[in-house]
């Protein structure tokens, strides 16, 4: 006898490249400023009014009548502008409620451009190519986006399946568009794969407890020992970045302080933002491909409880009490950074979901100092970054020191020392009553 499957919805979003016009590039640049300006003059709003008589109805009036008075806030559609008041809105419910700071001003320079399109009915998808869709964008027209996988629409397209909206950002490469997609889809069955324990590094990028290491082949290290910041662009390009860093350089030094920046060191600063996006992409790329694999082929995996804030802290120190090896840890923290560890976390949460399986979280004290051999515990079993030695004169097991710390999060999780993190709260420690740690694996 068969059960019926299980079905679910599922929210998720597609990014795709759009291809522009000048004109059209200046539209929606017109359209992203108003954006921001309209969300400054909300905060200004909401800084200059007493609490006693703040009112969505009062900002709301004030916004439409914004729209009227001012001809270059009027480009955004008022849709988008009813959608950045409902973005400032939740960033202070969002402040309320403990989850992040309060909303700030939006500055011109360290703001990323984005326009809301929150009604998906308005965007009118059609493939017209194997490789590229028309999607039309309010007030802008018909633009062409790179179709890089299906969408649901036209006869596809119905109320479990469809697109809710979009939202256009600019970054260093570019203007892309972000579709908000709802699927019905079934529900996986349970993963019945086996379990692995991931350890992220600087060395080995993902080290797991059997072995099946994941690597994307670029040394974190330059042949002199400093951190590589550029590894994941190629021998051209690093050349081209060091010519573009040293031209911003020289015009920089005829700036004259509080001068306008230069149109020469502006377009020198733009390619080097570019070169700098072409290696995130890269990154995120490998990231991407990465998990999924890992997602497919392991049911549970075990992840540490990193506080990467606090690992990347930096270790200069005051001037009472200075710091040591300030030069070493910065090009740590430099390392850890690029590696992303927070990003590859998240992507796994959702894609072992996604595939049957689980994702576990487990404690990271001492995972990198236990021998995973006879669970001896001491400060200098770490020879160097990558060698792990046991001091231990019964054991003195030698391996990575990334593969003894995968193999430590695995066992923290088999005997039930575990940090269990539902879709919505904190985690919450919980151990096995009655297992006390092994000493031999």
């Amino acid at each position: 006898m068969s059960s019926r499957p299980v079905w679910e919805k599922r929210q998720f979003g597609h990014r795709a490249r759009l291809a522009l016009t000048p004109a059209q590039e200046q539209a929606i640049d017109a359209q992203a400023h108003a954006a921001r300006a309209a969300w400054n003059l909300l905060h200004n709003l909401w800084s200059m009014t007493p609490k006693c008589t703040r009112s969505l109805t009062r900002m709301d009036q004030t916004l439409r009548q914004a729209r009227k008075d001012i001809d270059w806030l009027g480009v955004l559609p008022a849709q988008a502008t009813q959608a950045v008041l409902k973005t400032y809105m939740r960033a202070w419910r969002n402040c309320w409620e403990g989850r992040a700071e309060e909303p700030a001003f939006k500055s011109r320079v360290r703001s990323v451009m984005s326009v809301d399109i929150p009604q998906g009915r308005d965007l009118h998808i059609k493939r017209v190519h194997r490789r590229w869709g028309m999607v039309n964008i309010p007030r802008v027209g018909r633009i062409r986006f790179r179709w890089t996988r299906d969408l649901p629409v036209g006869k596809a397209a119905n109320s479990d399946n469809r697109i809710t909206g979009a939202r256009l950002v600019k970054d260093s490469l570019g203007w892309h568009i972000a579709f908000r997609v709802t699927a019905l889809e079934r529900k996986p069955a349970e993963h019945t794969g086996p379990e692995v324990g991931i350890d992220a590094g600087v060395n080995i990028s993902l080290a797991l407890s059997d072995g099946n290491h994941q690597d994307h082949g670029r040394p974190p290290r330059l042949p002199d020992g400093s951190a590589d910041r550029d590894k994941w662009l190629n021998k051209e390009e690093k050349a081209k970045l060091l010519r573009l860093e040293q031209r911003a350089a020289h015009r920089k030094s005829f700036r004259k302080p509080k001068e306008r920046t230069s149109n020469r060191l502006h377009r020198s600063y733009d390619q080097i933002r570019q070169l700098r996006a072409r290696a995130t992409r890269r990154a995120t790329d490998w990231q991407h491909r990465t998990t999924t694999s890992l997602a497919r082929q392991y049911g549970v995996i075990v992840v540490e409880d990193l506080h990467i804030t606090n690992m990347t802290r930096s270790a200069k120190g005051s001037v009472e009490n200075p710091g040591k090896n300030v030069a070493q840890k910065s090009g740590l923290n430099r390392s850890i950074a690029q590696e992303a560890w927070g990003r590859t976390v998240t992507m796994l949460t959702y894609k072992t979901a996604r595939h049957g399986g689980t994702l576990i979280k487990v404690p990271a004290p001492y995972t990198s100092q236990r021998c995973s051999a006879c669970g001896f515990i001491t400060s200098g079993s770490r020879e160097t970054q990558e060698l792990f030695v046991c001091k231990n004169p019964d054991c003195g097991w030698t391996g990575n020191a990334d593969h003894n710390g995968a193999r430590n999060v695995l066992h923290l999780y088999r005997i039930g020392h575990t940090m269990e993190i539902p879709a919505a709260g904190r985690a919450v420690v919980r151990r096995t009553r009655g297992v006390k740690p092994a000493t031999a694996r």
